[in-house]
């Protein structure tokens, strides 16, 4: 009986010898596991802003990244205060602005973050694009709050050549009332600058509103054009239908308004045989100029006339008008004896002048012209085939 209770004497030591060295699941070294994730939890999150620096490359979008949590919120505003929208990603780990990065600015951000383990808090950063060393600007037609004809086209010319032509098509956004169907299409205008003009397949319908807004500030035109520094926004109406259609080989002009005809006017067209002669196709009436200062020597006929003239409607930058044209009356509605204009009696050209709108289209016919109106000579984009003018787009 002894011995037995010795032995198991020594066994309880042993058991409880074997119960102190082996790991427990619940003690110190769980506790202290916990804590360890709770810390690297509550680390800061780590905010990235691009761009950056005191002369940073304007023209790309200010993008704001979290690593080691994620953002809630961020808020960009321009040296004036201007708040820059932007959109969060899904999960709150970037933040991008829609908007480029304008030159010579300086932004501020704020972003509020949150730690994994679910701590709050925010960063502010800064930095100030680079000046532009070149600025380039836009001359736009037509002007805003105008009611124009059927075939006006939205025209920007530009002062400076643009390199990057899909990169500014894509800053302009044409919308209409009615869904109008439309292209943009890049030419050189009459004056050798970059041109980008939207026509719509078809003559507008009237009644239509039309809203150009052109997001440029901030885009860059290419080498040598420079940067834009400002938006453009114009807004137009479409009036009545009225075509003005010219028959050179009949000597007729006659107005048609929605599709009923006016008035027929007997007229007298450009000379036969030489640089005299008229241009055909559709040519748009750019402008109602009233009584201006002709010189032949301007549009590179020489000394042929210096007259002022009344009732003057551009259809062409080479120098076609129509306009009055009293000096020829024994030719109107019977022979073309003019100097590339279309010319009428003092009182058919006042009453077409008074009829009228720019946008109004001239479809001009006939066997003996110099050819079509280009489309960069005034409006002549009608005068090409509607694949053909979508394909002169940058993005297609």
């Amino acid at each position: 009986m002894h011995r037995i209770h010795v032995r198991a004497v020594a066994a309880a030591i042993v058991l409880a010898s074997l119960a102190a060295c082996s790991p427990s699941t619940e003690g110190p070294a769980r506790t202290d596991d916990a804590q360890a994730v709770a810390d690297r939890d509550d680390r800061p999150v780590t905010v990235s802003v691009t761009p950056n620096g005191k002369r940073a490359r304007a023209g790309e979008p200010v993008r704001v990244t979290a690593s080691g949590g994620s953002l809630t919120s961020v808020t960009v505003t321009d040296a004036d205060g201007r708040p820059l929208a932007g959109r969060m990603s899904q999960g709150g780990t970037a933040w991008t602005s829609y908007r480029k990065a304008v030159p010579g600015t300086t932004y501020a951000v704020t972003a509020a973050t949150r730690t994994k383990g679910g701590r709050a808090s925010s960063t502010h950063a800064s930095f100030t694009t680079a000046e532009a060393r070149t600025v380039n600007k836009v001359d736009w037609r037509p002007g805003t709050g105008t009611t124009v004809g059927v075939a006006q086209p939205v025209s920007l010319v530009f002062d400076n050549p643009v390199a990057n032509k899909a990169e500014v098509e894509k800053q302009l956004k044409v919308t209409t009332s009615d869904g109008t169907e439309g292209s943009w299409g890049w030419l050189k205008d009459w004056s050798g600058r970059d041109r980008v003009d939207w026509r719509p397949k078809e003559y507008w319908k009237p009644g239509t509103r039309v809203r150009l807004h052109a997001e440029l500030n901030g885009t860059d035109s290419g080498p040598d054009g420079g940067w834009f520094v400002r938006d453009y926004t114009a807004s137009f109406a479409v009036g009545a239908r009225q075509i003005v259609k010219v028959d050179l080989d009949r000597h007729r002009l006659t107005l048609e308004r929605n599709g009923t005809a006016v008035r027929d006017i007997p007229v007298s067209g450009g000379t036969p045989g030489g640089d005299k002669r008229s241009w055909r196709g559709t040519a748009v009436l750019m402008a109602k100029e009233g009584t201006i200062r002709m010189n032949s020597e301007t549009v590179g006929l020489g000394d042929a006339y210096d007259k002022m003239v009344d009732y003057s409607m551009r259809l062409t930058w080479s120098g076609m008008y129509a306009h009055a044209a009293p000096w020829n009356a024994r030719y109107f509605g019977t022979a073309n004896r003019g100097s590339g204009c279309i010319g009428m009696s003092d009182a058919d050209a006042a009453w077409l002048y008074g009829q009228l709108r720019p946008g109004d289209p001239f479809e001009v016919s006939g066997a003996d012209t110099k050819g079509t109106v280009a489309p960069g000579n005034g409006y002549g984009a009608w005068n090409v085939p509607w694949e053909e003018w979508r394909a002169k787009s940058a993005l297609n």
